[in-house]
């Protein structure tokens, strides 16, 4: 984790969340702060920067989190502050077969006509999924919380099509393979986050022998990312030298 990392070098770090629940991945710290709430709007994102200045803003966003990205960058821009963003993208491969998709419309150009489809995509992208996909029969795992549930009930899913749970703490799949079993997956769509979540769908498919339908991240998102070491490698340490910031 790159917060763990950065304290460890004797950063303090303030991290961002959108939610209450989000906080849970984060061990107390002396020098780690938790903010809880959303940066709907550039506004909001000039308060947090004006109350206390960072020396580095690091935009660590999920890779399909493009709104916020923008702001970051154009807020950042704006202020000259110097900001970094992490890039996510998982290196390792599946030895199973794995189908990227650059954008959800492509699943129209699939036959899936004998698919028994597990969406794993977020609550927000169902409507787009399920008018493009001719899948046998649909299923989607959610988060445990109010708003995912209903966007995928008003996507046209059922109480029998939905799973609601967050990722398996422990990273290994379990949930995740029982889920699989229980609706006779198939094949698994799930996105290119470079996460915990994309991980462990590439194991479950390699377990059960799943075909994994990979959602590409949105083109253009935000500036070149780096990988957590170059990242940890440009930011140094507290005391040394501020390095020079790439352009937002």
């Amino acid at each position: 984790m790159l917060a763990r990392a950065l304290l460890q070098r004797g950063w303090r770090v303030r991290v961002s969340v959108v939610g209450q629940a989000a906080t849970r991945a984060y061990a107390p710290h002396p020098h780690l702060e938790l903010l809880v709430g959303d940066l709907a709007d550039d506004t909001a994102v000039e308060q947090q920067l004006t109350a206390a200045p960072p020396r580095w803003l690091v935009d660590a966003t999920h890779p399909f989190a493009a709104a916020i990205t923008a702001r970051l960058e154009r807020v950042c821009r704006r202020r000259g502050q110097p900001l970094l963003r992490l890039d996510r993208q998982l290196e390792a491969a599946s030895t199973g077969q794995v189908l990227p998709l650059r954008q959800l419309e492509a699943l129209a150009d699939l036959d899936l006509s004998g698919e028994r489809l597990l969406l794993a995509i977020g609550s927000r992208h169902l409507p787009v999924a399920l008018a493009h996909s001719n899948a046998a029969a649909h299923f989607a795992r959610v988060l445990d919380q109010p708003g995912s549930l209903q966007l995928a009930l008003a996507a046209g899913l059922t109480d029998a099509q939905l799973a609601c749970l967050r990722p398996d703490p422990l990273g290994q799949g379990t949930l995740e393979q029982a889920l699989c079993r229980r609706w006779q997956i198939t094949s698994v769509l799930c996105r290119r986050s470079g996460g915990r979540s994309e991980r462990i769908w590439r194991q479950v498919c390699d377990a059960l022998g799943l075909r994994l339908l990979l959602l590409e991240s949105p083109a253009g998102a935000g500036t070149p990312g780096l990988p957590v070491e170059a990242l940890l490698e440009k930011l140094g340490y507290p005391d040394s030298p501020p390095a020079a910031a790439p352009s937002p």
